[in-house]
């Protein structure tokens, strides 16, 4: 039994006493004691392997910002590489890739993940961090979207475009189906897996998703979603795609129990397009840039707009590294204090 069950009762659509708060990449560098703890690594992959430092990494929001669950720390990139497609993680820049895939036979040449072998370095963590909390709250887990990985594993890198991964889908549909289904099966494993291991909940981040035009979305991307959802029941799970505006009708009727919203979906209307799921989200990361007031002002803003049901808050999307730690803390301060009068 969790001592705080907020966010998984609000995912499951159950009443609570206030609205629950966590936020997408609330571990990492706003945080002085993350930045003191990746420079005992030499680089980020060591560090993400290093089940001990994720487990810190991991927890040093829920302590010093106080929000309501855990999400392991780690990257979506680790799918393709225990595919067979190895990444680097170039600081300052992102993901590269020294190998993209570049013909159906690099597909035909990759596996699919298998947990236990190559990703055991974060059901390890999983397992570590459900045990450090000792039931204070869930802990999440996540992987990338199947269009999102597809997208960094035929471009190579990350992009303003991704012109090379989207030309796969008009001049290669047949083979970029190929690919999708091995990173959809791989994907389905990885969070059975995360699952077993501990996580109480999971989303699926489709950081790219606004980059297609909405019948390439629905053809290579919410199909492959759509698997994913469909397998996993044994907890709840946020499907969040940023900039897919056009697709939250689609997203309504996946099988999942919350979809995340990004700062740019107009609450009430996503409310009407998204009737039947828990919301997530949309706070606008840049907005903590603001003074205290501004950050009160907006954020009972928003919070008066979702209501008290249905609804956990968060980001529209993740933390950017030079937002002020307080001021996060006390954007999360005042969602936790808040009184909805409906």
């Amino acid at each position: 039994m969790l001592n705080n069950d907020l966010v998984l009762r609000a995912a499951r659509g159950e009443k609570t006493e206030r609205t629950p708060v966590w936020l997408m990449r609330q571990a990492g560098r706003i945080l002085p004691e993350y930045r003191a703890l990746r420079e005992k690594f030499p680089d980020f992959k060591t560090y993400i392997k290093t089940p001990e430092a994720v487990v810190e990494a991991t927890l040093q929001p829920v302590d010093i910002l106080g929000v309501d669950a855990a999400i392991i720390f780690s990257d979506i990139l680790v799918i393709p590489e225990a595919m067979g497609l190895d990444y680097e993680m170039v600081e300052k820049k992102g993901p590269f890739f020294p190998k993209k895939i570049e013909n159906e036979q690099d597909i035909k040449n990759l596996t699919i993940a298998n947990p236990a072998e190559k990703l055991s370095y974060v059901t390890d963590a999983i397992k570590l961090a459900k045990s450090a909390l000792s039931n204070r709250m869930p802990l999440i887990g996540f992987a990338g979207a199947p269009w999102t990985i597809f997208a960094y594993m035929t471009e190579g890198s990350g992009s303003k475009t991704f012109s090379k991964a989207r030309k796969w889908l008009y001049c290669e549909p047949q083979a970029s189906h190929l690919l999708l289904e091995k990173i959809t099966q791989s994907t389905i494993l990885y969070l059975k897996a995360q699952i077993k291991a501990g996580a109480d909940l999971v989303q699926i981040f489709d950081s790219w998703a606004g980059i297609l035009p909405p019948k390439q979305y629905q053809t290579f991307s919410i199909k492959y979603i759509s698997q994913i959802c469909d397998a996993i029941t044994e907890v709840p799970i946020t499907v969040f795609a940023k900039d897919a505006y056009f697709a939250r009708a689609a997203l309504s009727n996946l099988n999942c129990q919350v979809v995340g919203l990004d700062w740019c979906m107009d609450i009430a209307e996503s409310r009407k397009l998204i009737p039947n799921k828990t919301l997530q989200g949309n706070f606008d990361p840049c907005n903590l840039y603001a003074d205290k007031k501004t950050i009160k002002l907006e954020t009972e803003k928003m919070l008066k707009a979702f209501g008290s049901e249905r609804y956990i808050a968060n980001l529209g999307h993740g933390l950017y590294p030079d937002i002020e730690a307080d001021k996060v803390k006390y954007f999360i301060e005042i969602i936790k204090e808040y009184k909805h009068t409906n």
